[in-house]
C-alpha cells in the first residue's frame, strides 16, 4: 500500500468555529484519490472511456482538524465488485484517527454514457490497495 498523503490545511478550509468545515473533508478524500491513482494508473489513463463516477460518500468525524494540524490521509480498498468499488479513508493527525470515511465509485464510459466493468489494469491497482 502507498504511504499516506499529507494535506495542507488552508485558512479557507475553516468554518466559524476554527475547525475544518465538514464539506472540505470530501475535497481532502478526492485529493487522496488523485494522489493515489495518478501514479498507479499513469498520467495517460483514458478517463473518458474508463472513468469513474462517485456514487456515495460516508464520513465519520471523531476530532476536529484545526488550522495548524498536519493531516495525513491513507486510502485503501474495502470492496471490489464487477462495476464498482469502495474506497476507505483514514485521516490521522499525529498518529491519532480524526476522521474516517468511504466512497463507492462506479466505473463509467462517458463516451457511450454507461457503466462498465472495472478495467483489468484498474482492478490490479485496486487489489494492491486492499487493506490487510
Amino acid at each position: 500500500m502507498k504511504e499516506s498523503i499529507t494535506i495542507q490545511v488552508r485558512f479557507s478550509d475553516l468554518d466559524t468555529m476554527g475547525h475544518v468545515n465538514n464539506a472540505v473533508y470530501l475535497s481532502y478524500f478526492e485529493m487522496a484519490r488523485i494522489e493515489y491513482f495518478t501514479p498507479l494508473l499513469g498520467i495517460d489513463w483514458d478517463w473518458e472511456n474508463f472513468g469513474i463516477l462517485l456514487r456515495k460518500n460516508e464520513i465519520e468525524y471523531f476530532t476536529p482538524v484545526l488550522l495548524n494540524d498536519v493531516p495525513k490521509i491513507s486510502l485503501f480498498v474495502l470492496h471490489i465488485g464487477t462495476k464498482s468499488f469502495t474506497l476507505g479513508y483514514e485521516l490521522m493527525v499525529n498518529d491519532k484517527l480524526y476522521t474516517s470515511g468511504s466512497s463507492v465509485l462506479v466505473c463509467f464510459d462517458s463516451v457511450n454514457n454507461n457503466s462498465i466493468e472495472i478495467p483489468e489494469k484498474m482492478k490490479t491497482v485496486l487489489n494492491s490497495l486492499i487493506k490487510e
